[in-house]
């Protein structure tokens, strides 16, 4: 039942808030691979989520701060859409081992590498989890970058915005092969987040701003 809902029922709905979609054929088939996109709205979860599921017919995971399950309905909601909690404050070294678990399975893990949504629209400076788990787990990271999200919901509003539309644009996975065994290199970890965040940055129609 929850398959068919996320496939069919959602899609529908959220339809009237999605424009464009381009590069799903770059989201590797039957593979494990991380999507890493840019957070501007609560819309992001479901504009991603069924533009890559009613086009590319897979599951997305969704990694979400511990506090968003809080409370039952909350908990039951991100639960129904596939949510892995993640406790910032103890840096979420859980979540990302389970997170590893769902990728060796050949899952999409999707992740905000800002951590949070923007209060402005612009780029935040992002965390380095995303480049931590993508060398942990050996998978690629395929960058997409959500336009216009943010003038439909920004933070603190409650009701979209109608008549604007999302563009959810996917970049070619970026492969860190290379890199793989300095997942605890900070340097690295944070070169490897810079040039993730600039494509992100690219498709998104921003510029990333931070080193």
């Amino acid at each position: 039942m929850a398959y068919f809902i996320h496939r069919k029922i959602l899609p529908l709905i959220f339809a009237p808030f999605i424009g464009k979609v381009t590069g799903i054929e770059n989201i590797p088939k039957n593979k494990g691979v991380i999507l890493a996109a840019n957070h501007s709205s609560y819309l992001d979860h479901f504009v991603i989520g069924c533009s890559v599921l009613s086009k590319a017919n897979r599951m997305i995971f969704f990694l979400s701060k511990k506090e968003h399950f809080d409370t039952f309905f909350q908990r039951q909601w991100h639960k129904f859409l596939k949510a892995i909690p993640i406790d910032r404050s103890a840096g979420g070294k859980e979540a990302l081992a389970e997170a590893v678990k769902y990728l060796k399975k050949n899952n999409i893990i999707m992740i905000y590498p800002e951590g949070t949504r923007t209060l402005t629209g612009r780029l935040n400076r992002a965390k380095t989890g995303v480049i931590r788990l993508a060398l942990q787990a050996k998978v690629p990271v395929v960058p997409i970058g959500v336009t216009n999200t943010f003038r439909m919901l920004p933070k603190g509003k409650t009701i979209p915005q109608w008549g604007i539309k999302a563009d959810v644009n996917l970049g070619t996975p970026i492969y860190f092969n290379k890199y793989y065994g300095k997942e605890n290199n900070k340097k690295t970890l944070r070169l490897l987040t810079t040039k993730l965040m600039k494509e992100i940055g690219k498709l998104a129609k921003q510029k990333y701003e931070f080193d």
